[in-house]
């Protein structure tokens, strides 16, 4: 056999053996990011490879069965500033959790009350904290943006080692569902901006809009670890409209525009089964869905802990846009089809060993939402699918009214292995 052609078939066999393990070869251009070797490991919570570690309970990984919680009840909004009310409803909510066989909650508030936290400790319960960022920006690396978003940071943390309960945070998520005009003005703005050497973040060959998102999570990493000696896991919420994964047809962003979410130690992705992105995907090994397919080629490229931070159906009586099919207009019934459908596709899918948790949106409607009208939070609308998304109606007296079987249902799936 000639040289060559030893050459070539060494080539191949090597190529087969690294595909074979889930890797995906890199190219010379491709997308990286990494963290500081120097910068201090999470007391508790760390990655190891493409999985996330309870040093408390080191012997397995862990997988946290979340609920997207943020307890704004009927004529409360947070749109003028306000926290929620430190008053019996965690005492009721969260042993309900609980008992649903829930581990986590993905909590959107910022400042969450004491009485939050307590009822943590009763019931055992760990916890992430979504950092919401102005998204609608059109240059999210202008310095004075930076300078806002980076105070809003700091408040938060401030208030986890204040108020909180760091020993069960799990993560702080920077930012949440960047908008894709601005994402696309952002890059447009700053074509030079290709990569960032942070203190502990270092990001290359990206886009503005990923460098700006990568100094924010490095200079929040940097502040707590500063003022409080410690961190825990960092990362930035995407959603599947404007990447990672970019041979879609109806990505809302260029391709060039895409928007890796890895700026940090896991990827947070919100992924709805009717999104942009997903509903275009291929089918799954397992299943067959288009879910499923996405999942599966999310796993595949990258190799980071991923955490669907996002997914529910909306309820609304009326679904308003005929042309985001999928967004409001469902029944309980089908709600909790879905739910099932989304356990089996993920459970089942290939990779899903790289998969560290899933958190259904949400517990409870939100009548605020989106602060259409001064008086919103008094009123439900029919045709607004986003105060929909609970898995419990608000009755009289802010009472849960459960969606049909909807919690049995989430239950019965939380409670498998």
């Amino acid at each position: 056999m000639s040289f060559a052609r030893c050459s070539i078939v060494f080539l191949f066999i090597i190529l087969t053996a690294h595909l074979s393990s889930g890797a995906m070869p890199a190219a010379a251009d491709a997308k990286t990011s990494s963290l500081n070797p120097e910068t201090p490991t999470p007391l508790r919570f760390i990655v190891q490879g493409s999985q996330i570690i309870d040093q408390k309970n080191p012997d397995s990984p862990v997988f946290f069965r979340g609920m997207g919680y943020s307890p704004f009840l009927i004529g409360e909004t947070p749109l003028t500033g306000a926290d929620p009310k430190d008053d019996g409803r965690f005492a009721v909510h969260l042993p309900m959790m609980r008992e649903m066989g829930i581990n986590y909650l993905h909590v959107f508030p910022r400042r969450m009350p004491a009485g939050f936290f307590a009822a943590l400790d009763q019931e055992d319960l760990l916890y992430g904290q979504d950092i919401w960022l102005f998204p609608y920006e059109p240059d999210f690396l202008d310095p004075g943006y930076q300078a806002r978003q980076l105070e809003v940071i700091k408040e938060v943390i401030d208030h986890t080692y204040s108020v909180g309960r760091p020993d069960r945070l799990v993560l702080f998520s920077i930012g949440d569902e960047l908008q894709a005009a601005s994402v696309t003005s952002t890059n447009a703005a700053h074509p030079e901006v290709t990569e960032y050497v942070g203190k502990h973040v270092v990001v290359r060959n990206r886009t503005a809009s990923e460098v700006a998102m990568a100094k924010l999570v490095d200079e929040a990493m940097d502040y707590e670890l500063s003022r409080y000696g410690q961190r825990h896991l960092y990362c930035h919420t995407s959603w599947t409209h404007i990447g990672p994964i970019s041979d879609r047809p109806d990505l809302e962003v260029r391709p060039e525009d895409t928007l890796v979410p890895d700026m940090g130690d896991l990827i947070c992705l919100n992924i709805y089964t009717y999104a942009n992105a997903v509903r275009t995907s291929g089918p799954g090994r397992a299943t067959g869905s288009s879910y499923q397919g996405y999942l599966e080629q999310l796993a595949w490229e990258h190799h980071k802990p991923i955490f669907i931070t996002q997914v529910g159906l909306s309820t609304s009586p009326v679904a308003p846009k005929p042309w985001v099919p999928g967004f409001g207009g469902h029944s309980a019934e089908a709600m909790a089809a879905v739910f099932v459908s989304i356990w089996q596709d993920l459970r089942s899918a290939q990779g899903r060993e790289r998969f560290c948790g899933l958190a259904f949106f949400e517990w409870q409607d939100e009548w605020w939402k989106s602060g259409e009208t001064p008086d919103d939070a008094d009123h439900h609308e029919e045709d607004d699918p986003e105060e929909w998304f609970g898995i419990y109606e608000l009755g009289p007296d802010n009472r849960l009214i459960p969606k049909g079987k909807v919690p049995e249902t989430l239950r019965w799936l939380f409670m498998q292995p």
